[in-house]
């Protein structure tokens, strides 16, 4: 249950005026919303398919979002056939071979093209099908959405599912006033700028301003002389690994994506103590309703190191 990666979005439409009830539906809606565009098998012709599914699994009974305390909880189930490319090619190449042999002529490009959707879609059926689920965080009362994807592309599609289901979805990612690069940067460079809650990891990628590439170190000490030494030559950090007092550990990127999370040993072990009776449907709204109030307030740290949020245009 617990994420590894979180990528956040802001709701547009604040408290109170006409937008909200848009954005966050009520609770029976928004399940009615999830099941009507649940995940459904593949059918023999389809290469890929993205739906929602039950976070708990076959435990949830169905239910397609738990809230607990204003904090909503969705997963997205995505499945794709895998057809190697060269599986393909290696088809392609017989038929080819056997065509110019039988005929006595050369295969031209606009009949290869054909020949290769014909083997896709003869091949396609028998492909193994992969299936990944992505949870997302929805936080009602603060209007944010916090994604478990490592790729913007892959959280975009999440968004784009919601989007069709509720009708209608305003967000943007979220952004500081500081940028990342730049407050990463200055901590790196100054250890007086840094926040007092802060802690600095072992992890760090460096950018060049032209076209020297990128440096990334791990297990490193960043306050070293070998990091200042490149800091002095105008390198930027891009990914920087940071703590929370001990609460969390993270790899911020330049986007403000998080990643690698990693939570306290106090939070987890206070999940493992929780009385849910072996029951595994609690046990799932526990540890996330453990981990929604603590990103909460980690993410306001966060944003009040970045010197607050700023007030992105809603998309039209």
């Amino acid at each position: 249950m617990w994420f590894k990666n979180l990528l956040l979005y802001r709701l547009h439409g604040a408290p109170g005026d006409a937008q909200e009830s848009a954005q966050a539906p009520p609770l029976d809606a928004l399940g009615d919303a999830l099941e009507a565009h649940a995940s459904r098998p593949l059918g023999s012709a389809d290469a890929r398919r993205l739906g929602w599914t039950a976070p708990a699994g076959r435990l949830g009974s169905g239910q397609y979002v738990h809230e607990i305390q204003g904090h909503r909880l969705l997963s997205a189930l995505r499945q794709e056939r895998l057809l190697p490319a060269s599986v393909v090619k290696e088809e392609l190449d017989e038929q080819v071979a056997d065509i110019e042999a039988s005929e006595g002529r050369k295969v031209t490009r606009k009949e290869k093209t054909s020949l290769k959707e014909q083997i896709t879609e003869e091949l396609l059926p028998r492909a193994f099908v992969r299936s990944q689920k992505t949870d997302l965080w929805w936080d009602t009362r603060r209007g944010l959405i916090g994604i478990n994807a490592s790729s913007r592309t892959r959280a975009e599609d999440i968004l784009d599912l919601l989007r069709e289901t509720l009708g209608s979805l305003k967000v943007t990612p979220l952004a500081t006033q500081t940028l990342p690069i730049r407050a990463m940067t200055t901590w790196l460079n100054d250890p007086a700028t840094r926040p007092t809650d802060m802690q600095l990891g072992d992890q760090v990628e460096l950018k060049a301003k032209g076209d020297d590439g990128v440096l990334r170190a791990r297990q490193v000490d960043l306050d070293g002389d070998d990091i200042q030494q490149l800091l002095e030559t105008g390198r930027q950090a891009s990914k920087l690994a940071l703590g929370i007092e001990g609460r969390l550990n993270f790899v911020l990127h330049d986007d403000l994506a998080l990643k690698s999370l990693r939570f306290g040993d106090a939070l987890i072990e206070e999940a493992d103590h929780a009385d849910d009776g072996d029951d595994a449907l609690l046990r799932l709204e526990t540890d996330f309703i453990l981990m929604a109030q603590a990103l909460t307030e980690d993410i306001e740290r966060l944003i009040g190191w970045l010197g607050g949020e700023t007030q992105s245009q809603a998309p039209s």
